[in-house]
């Protein structure tokens, strides 16, 4: 029986659009892409053995300030205050939800469910963990950053489960990304890959999760 409904944060519960984010910059149109590459990573191939410093500082093995001056080094000048910005300030602007996931994470709530985050994120996210959707709801959150690990590594799962002594079979795990919900399962956790609040609620309906089905389905 699923009592504990676990949730990742880019694209499920918030929108993560670092084209937004510098887009509002004013930079040059044609520097946009540069810095989408040089400071997201962006359309780079990720590797254990080239990580950029975005993913880094998710995996909380680089400082602030060493990911800056790694990225100004590959930046023109002209682009330096622009990358600081990025990786200091992005979370201070606003955060785009998710539609419908606040409603649905308080539903879940009054149903009882145990509401968990698992995020590869920085060590920032707890200075804006409140402007997600539903945060008031979560009984606890695992920052990839503070365990010095990344989604899909299957420790990082293994941590939520120890540190909050809950049961693989009873948890559900949404993510956005195929490969993270894949390595979830492998850990006996049930889940799936988020394609819109629709389809989640059609999922834990499907799960066992007494939801009040969507009109018309």
């Amino acid at each position: 029986m699923i009592r504990t409904i676990v949730f990742d944060m880019g694209n499920v519960l918030i929108h993560w659009r670092p084209q937004l984010f510098v887009d509002q910059l004013g930079v040059a149109e044609e520097d946009r892409p540069l810095l989408l590459r040089e400071v997201f990573g962006q359309d780079v191939p990720v590797s254990p053995d080239r990580l950029y410093e975005w993913f880094r500082l998710d995996q909380g093995t680089l400082s602030f300030e060493d990911a800056v001056s790694a990225m100004q080094s590959r930046l023109p000048e002209r682009l330096h205050s622009a990358a600081h910005t990025l990786v200091f300030d992005w979370w201070k602007r606003p955060l785009l939800p998710v539609e419908g996931m606040g409603e649905l994470i308080r539903e879940l709530k009054a149903l009882g469910c145990g509401i968990y985050l698992l995020s590869n994120a920085n060590v920032d996210l707890p200075k804006y963990f409140d402007r997600i959707p539903g945060s008031e709801c979560f009984n606890g959150r695992i920052v990839s950053a503070e365990w010095k690990l990344l989604k899909p590594q299957p420790e990082i799962y293994r941590v939520l489960l120890r540190e909050y002594a809950l049961k693989a079979e009873e948890c559900f795990f949404v993510d956005d990304l195929p490969q993270n919900v894949e390595a979830a399962v492998r850990e006996g956790i049930s889940g799936a890959v988020f394609q819109g609040t629709d389809q989640l609620r059609q999922a834990l309906i499907q799960a066992g999760l007494p939801l009040q089905p969507l009109c018309g389905t």
